[in-house]
């Protein structure tokens, strides 16, 4: 381990006890404290920290636990200082103290165990690992006792009982020199499964596994109520009854000894972490009074409440373009997808989130998705990227849409809408942000003959005939709609109310006033909410062989030790930032002691992903991309981003490459090296890149029923409109099988050949979205169609009609 420190790292990137260690020293030095080092701050204009900025920090006082020194430092961090700017301020402010914080020690320990909660049953595994000068020896502790021969890194229980619950930590000796961990909480459920029914925590993240149950009890009883999640880090609890938070109930187990009238009502618990937070089922709890005094209030309270509403499951598709081939490049997708895909697990959706699909992978990704619906399921698909819409039909754009793009090469939402009805699901919910201009360049209008049912919400990022907008940034923000959206969407209430209350903060932000409002079409009777809960219907079996097979192509590759022969030990870890996106992570565990310098570092991966060289093993998260998923990576490691998952068409194998440098050998280099296969991980098992099926999904998508021209939109005086010629497509049906072919008589038409709309998401503040089109001079007139028999009456367009004006249209 090196003794200097290294002055390029950004300070935001410090670890939490040296930043906990430095504010402290600076909220007890008087002279030599925060307000002078934001003096000497204020005065250098590489980091430019003004007095109102300093008078910001000074009002953190006032919190609970707040830190003035944090807020600089937090401040400084935003704005590209890096430790070895701190250290030139530290040495000017003349605080020695600040100064040996930012010292390296001769014992750090890199990876602190985590709180948890899991199953009784399950492995528990706690991790600590630390770099000394010298060799390191571990001591696992539970509260005072030492743990019998708990020597390692890595202190294992398996399987795990009720009695193992407590407080965990480690001391790591290095010499003369010792150092504790942070304590680290287990918690262990006893939970009663079903036959073939496990839990699995994703990636860390919650999952609730004992829901409390309704109670009817008499005044003076003991009211117990009992809910539970398993996850990484642990959960905190906070009890809610009829809606307000209960006094000093923050435990799994509510208890409330004699237990008086005026405490029934319905009850739940807010679950929840550093990152999510989930509710349990609302429960009634009952209390009568056996003597008579005041009887009749319980019955009374009965038939106040309204039928508890259910879903049978919750299922997602999130799908964010940004990378177009032929088109303007997006930002805010990547943030959107990454935020709502945090926030629709907690509500517990299955939520399958991918990035940059070309028109094959998205029409195989909805078809999973289907696949994953069933009566009774909450179906929502949310999607951010280029797209436009013609006579009510929206469409969304794959990244590999041609400039100019048509029906045939975009999904049509309302198509995925009709194969959603088919499954009964409970409630379909569309969330589109993207624009909604007019193509002028196509005519399609799909006659998609959609069941009139009272469960359809649309939320629209825009008007009709209106764009969507992303916010002017040099980082990473979310879009308009998404920026609003993520505020409300845990709330307890009926989806529409929901989205009314996003329309109307909408409404006050300024820089898309009279240029961006959310619209609201439904048709939703009941008062369905995302937040209610899940209770299997009479498919439950086979919703569970669905939500196992979602499981799977959601598994990260299990971490791996990796032991070379020349002693050196390296781990290799996994982490998913999307569904379609993997990061790989190497860290040198162990090297011999003569071994002046040792690095791990992955290479040799397929042609198929998406892997930029310049990208690779990277020493930040962020030089390598990962941006959204770096404060939950262990720090000190190499890091690698790989993304585009969907087009690995074998298993994944790389190389693990160690390069190490001997002293005896004159600091020569020497390589190992070893093959790592890791099978197909995430949404790779899926082969969403093979070619397009013949399914019902196509079937229905963007297909013209009819040669009309249709009106041209009329560009403002700031568009310069260049559009070219189409081409005659016609559509391949010789290899389809009867059943298909009478499927397409009924609901596919050949498409026409016209263009596509070179729509945009304009940047508030700069014209970097501006529309783009191949040039060519003048306008094609309507070219002549191909078609084939079509089976429709009168009544059926009817109908179509009836229920597409029964959708109630909702402006904010």
């Amino acid at each position: 381990m090196s003794d200097s420190l290294d002055r390029s790292t950004k300070i935001h990137l410090l670890k939490e006890p040296v930043v906990k260690k430095l504010c402290e020293v600076l909220e007890k030095s008087s002279n030599r404290g925060w307000r002078k080092l934001g003096e000497i701050v204020g005065n250098d204009k590489r980091i430019k920290v003004s007095s109102n900025d300093m008078e910001m920090c000074s009002l953190k006082v006032l919190e609970l636990e707040g830190s003035p020194s944090r807020m600089l430092l937090r401040l400084m961090g935003e704005r590209g200082c890096t430790t070895g700017h701190l250290v030139e301020y530290l040495q000017i402010l003349g605080n020695s103290e600040a100064l040996q914080c930012l010292k390296p020690s001769a014992l750090q320990i890199l990876i602190q165990p985590q709180s948890v909660a899991l199953i009784s049953g399950h492995n528990l595994r706690l991790s600590c690992h630390a770099v000394g000068k010298s060799p390191v020896q571990y001591q696992w502790f539970k509260t005072k006792e030492e743990v019998p021969n708990s020597f390692s890194p890595d202190l294992v229980i398996s399987p795990v009982h009720l009695k193992d619950a407590g407080f965990y930590i480690c001391r790591v000796n290095c010499g003369d020199t010792f150092e504790f961990s942070q304590w680290a909480q287990v918690d262990v459920l006893n939970v009663t499964m079903s036959c073939g029914q496990s839990y699995h925590s994703l990636e860390g993240r919650l999952k609730l596994v004992i829901q409390p149950q309704p109670q009817r009890l008499n005044v003076g009883e003991t009211l117990q109520l009992e809910c539970g999640a398993v996850g990484r880090p642990i959960p905190r609890y906070q009890w809610h009854r009829n809606g307000v938070p209960v006094p000093n109930a923050t435990k799994r187990k509510l208890m409330i000894p004699h237990s008086m009238q005026d405490q029934h009502g319905r009850y739940r618990c807010e679950i929840s972490s550093s990152t999510e937070r989930m509710w349990t089922n609302e429960v009634d709890v009952v209390i009568d009074d056996v003597y008579g005094i005041g009887g009749g209030s319980s019955e009374l309270f009965l038939n106040s409440i309204p039928e508890q509403l259910y879903a049978t499951d919750k299922v997602a598709l999130l799908i964010g373009n940004l990378s177009y081939q032929n088109h303007p490049q997006l930002k805010a997708p990547m943030v959107d997808v990454y935020d709502l895909t945090n926030l629709l697990r907690q509500l517990n959706f299955q939520v399958v989130s991918l990035l940059d699909l070309t028109e094959s992978e998205m029409r195989n990704a909805v078809d999973e998705f289907l696949l994953l619906l069933h009566k009774g399921v909450y179906g929502l698909l949310y999607y951010a990227g280029h797209g436009y819409e013609n006579y009510g039909n929206s469409f969304m754009v794959p990244v590999d849409a041609p400039n100019p793009y048509r029906s045939a090469n975009c999904l049509c939402v309302q198509s995925i809408l009709k194969l959603m009805q088919e499954k009964e699901t409970g409630l379909n919910v569309f969330l589109l942000d993207m624009c909604r201009k007019r193509n002028i360049h196509d005519d399609s209008a799909p006659n998609i003959v959609l069941r009139v049912t009272a469960n359809i919400v649309f939320g629209y990022a825009t008007c009709q005939d209106a764009e969507a907008f992303e916010l002017s940034s040099s980082g990473f923000t979310n879009g308009v709609f998404v920026k609003f959206l993520k505020k409300r969407l845990l709330d307890d209430e009926k989806i529409t109310v929901v989205l009314d209350r996003v329309a109307e903060d909408m409404g006050q932000f300024d820089a898309t006033k009279g240029k961006q409002a959310l619209e609201i079409r439904s048709s939703l009777s009941e008062r369905r909410a995302l937040t209610d809960p899940i209770q299997p219907g009479d498919s439950a079996d086979l919703a569970h062989y669905r939500s196992l097979q979602w499981a799977k192509t959601h598994e990260l590759p299990e971490s791996m030790c990796l032991n070379f022969d020349c002693g050196a030990q390296i781990k290799l870890g996994f982490a998913a930032e999307f569904s379609n996106v993997l990061v790989i992570y190497t860290h040198i565990i162990k090297k011999p002691e003569d071994m002046s310098l040792c690095q791990a570092h992955v290479t040799d991966f397929s042609q198929d992903l998406d892997v930029d060289p310049k990208e690779m093993n990277r020493e930040t998260p962020e030089e390598t991309g990962i941006y959204l998923l770096s404060s939950n990576l262990p720090q000190h490691c190499l890091y690698t981003r790989v993304s585009s998952l969907q087009k690995l068409r074998e298993e994944l194998v790389f190389t693990v490459c160690l390069q190490g440098t001997f002293t005896a050998m004159d600091d020569e280099s020497v390589h190992w090296t070893k093959s790592i296969n890791i099978g197909k991980p995430l949404i790779a098992r899926l082969d969403l890149n093979r070619a397009m099926r013949r399914n019902s999904c196509m079937q229905t998508c963007g297909m013209p029923h009819s040669p009309s021209h249709s009106p041209c939109h009329s560009p403002g005086p700031e568009h310069h409109l260049h559009l070219h010629y189409g081409s005659h497509q016609a559509q391949d049906y010789s290899r389809l099988s009867p059943s298909q072919h009478h499927y397409l008589d009924v609901y596919e038409r050949v498409q026409g050949a016209m263009g596509g709309c070179g729509d945009s998401f304009y940047d508030l503040n700069k014209s970097r979205y501006e529309p783009v089109y191949d040039s060519a001079a003048g306008l094609s007139s309507s070219p002549g169609r191909l078609s084939i028999p079509i089976e429709t009456t009168d009544d059926i367009n009817e109908l179509q009609t009836v229920f597409i004006n029964s959708l109630q249209l909702q402006q904010p």
